[in-house]
């Protein structure tokens, strides 16, 4: 049997395990940090067999290094051209990969940084810090456009699909989502739903890409009405026309929330 497990890290950090019970071995996505993840694998009986990297920030990891010394000549799945140096099997655009049940195809994500990949199927996805739960990652390094075009690659995946990203982001997400659609009743009975879960300290993760369209404003600029909250002065020198025009205004916005 195959599982996709949480892993805490950090503050508010998941590495995501896929563990193989019969096999009792794991691939982790995007380990930031290693004792966590050892501690895991040693409580649940479980050897490394391989790890996933979305990008190359810090708290995706830095924890490769030490894990990769205790499991010696395992993958280092990621980016192509990132300048992360851990990777051992460099993956770009439309590249498949297979980790026991499920084969992933690689999306190029660019925007929250250069290097960005997403690791898809139908029916579970890592995506990282391009896709939150009722949000998205800041621009470090791309573009409004860029980035939005990221998004666009996410949401033609079926309403099913899981979405397994890498923050608890949620409550505060949809704290501005209620900001830019203050209206939207299926956000308000959601972000209900969330705050009961946080309250009793468990996670609000993997959400459902159909569930996001219905939420997340940055999977919604698409919608002409979605910046009718926008303050004035973030619409300066944007043609809300554009939907890429509208998320920028969004994603403005959301940096000052």
């Amino acid at each position: 049997m195959v599982q996709v497990k949480a892993i805490k890290a950090f503050s508010d950090n998941y590495i995501w395990c896929i563990s193989n019970e019969a096999e009792q071995t794991a691939w982790v996505v995007d380990p930031g940090q290693a004792e966590p993840v050892l501690n895991y694998l040693s409580e649940h009986n479980l050897t490394l067999s391989g790890i996933l990297i979305t990008h190359h920030h810090y708290d995706h990891t830095d924890g490769v290094a030490a894990l990769v010394k205790e499991f010696r000549d395992i993958p280092v799945y990621g980016p192509r051209h990132s300048p992360f140096k851990g990777i051992t099997h460099g993956v770009s655009e439309a590249d498949k990969l297979t980790v026991y049940d499920y084969t992933f195809t690689v999306l190029a994500t660019p925007g929250h940084t250069l290097d960005h990949v997403c690791y898809i199927n139908d029916e579970l996805s890592f995506t990282g810090d391009t896709l939150f739960s009722a949000g998205c990652g800041r621009l470090f390094e791309g573009s409004a456009e860029q980035m939005w075009h990221s998004l666009c690659k996410l949401r033609a995946l079926p309403d099913e699909c899981k979405i397994y990203c890498t923050h608890e982001y949620t409550q505060a997400n949809l704290a501005f989502a209620k900001a830019v659609e203050p209206n939207n009743e299926y956000l308000l009975s959601y972000s209900d739903e969330v705050d009961t879960l946080r309250a009793k300290d468990e996670i609000s993760l993997p959400t459902q890409l159909g569930v996001e369209k219905q939420i997340n404003p940055f999977l919604r600029s698409n919608i002409a009405t979605i910046t009718n909250e926008l303050p004035d002065e973030l619409k300066i020198n944007l043609d809300l026309n554009e939907p890429w025009q509208r998320f920028a205004g969004l994603r403005a916005w959301k940096d000052k929330f």
